[in-house]
């Protein structure tokens, strides 16, 4: 069974981001070429798929440490190991980038990239398009388009999106599983 977090990211989150996908297909229309019309889409597309998967970082972080504090007692310190999981968490207010994600997760008592890279080969493409991401996604936020920073082009393709988007897809799902192992095994009780 997948975490709330997950399943909110697959009902709510998904469909938002389908939402700018199909304003791509009426602005630009199917047929291959370039669209300049597009390219302001593909960045607010960019910056949707950055805060979505964020919050679905942020949500699934919190219902980890849920399932941690209800394992605790006396019930007094529930709150304390709450706030102390949450204190200076870098999903509060910083993009989702690996080093954000491995530091927040890190806390949990794993060594988070390790743990996903080991789930699947893909992983590692996947952690390299996340960073991709919120690289691009500094650049459309600040209006800071470096061409040594960005690949050599300030022009950004669908098809670029839609791979990040894939990434943080399938990051999503091995995310999930992942932590659900670990919190299960650290708790005894699987969370979800």
């Amino acid at each position: 069974m997948p975490s709330n977090s997950l399943q909110h990211w697959i009902t709510t989150r998904i469909p938002s981001l389908d939402e700018i996908a199909d304003a791509h297909l009426q602005v630009g229309g199917g047929a291959r070429g370039r669209r300049y019309a597009t390219q302001q889409i593909n960045h607010a597309y960019t910056m949707l798929v950055s805060s979505q998967f964020q919050g679905f970082c942020r949500d699934l972080h919190s219902e980890a440490i849920d399932h941690i504090a209800r394992s605790i007692t006396p019930l007094s310190l529930r709150v304390v190991l709450r706030a102390e999981f949450t204190l200076h968490r870098k999903l509060d207010r910083g993009n989702p980038n690996p080093g954000n994600i491995g530091s927040d997760y890190n806390r949990l008592g794993l060594v988070f990239w390790d743990r996903i890279r080991a789930h699947s080969r893909w992983n590692n493409g996947r952690i390299g398009h996340l960073e991709d991401l919120n690289i691009w996604r500094n650049a459309i936020a600040h209006q800071d388009f470096d061409l040594a920073t960005l690949g050599g082009t300030i022009s950004l393709r669908l098809e670029t999106v839609r791979r990040w988007r894939n990434a943080c897809e399938q990051l999503a799902l091995v995310f999930d599983s992942v932590i659900g192992d670990h919190i299960g095994q650290i708790t005894g009780t699987l969370p979800w």
